[in-house]
């Protein structure tokens, strides 16, 4: 029991590190890409602004995920045994 308890955790560490390394690196390059164009947009025309940002936060979760997932298939692959 202890060993799974012991796996599941390093586990779950590699996935934070993993993912706080990826959400770190999206924010700066959404910051420097589309920065000025978004305080543009905030400024003139809101509600476009408003849905924008929310298909953003919803793509983010989405390739995070999905790029978090395959690094974690590539780090460590699924074990084959039950």
């Amino acid at each position: 029991m202890r060993r799974e308890i012991r796996n599941t955790l390093k586990s779950f560490l590699v996935e934070l590190a993993v993912y706080a390394a990826l959400v770190t690196v999206y924010f700066f390059f959404v910051l420097h890409l589309l920065g000025g164009w978004l305080e543009g947009l905030f400024e003139h025309d809101r509600r476009f602004y408003a849905g924008l940002a929310l298909l953003l936060i919803i793509a983010q979760g989405l390739l995070l995920e999905t790029l978090t997932r395959a690094l974690l298939g590539w780090i460590k692959p699924p074990n084959d045994a039950l």
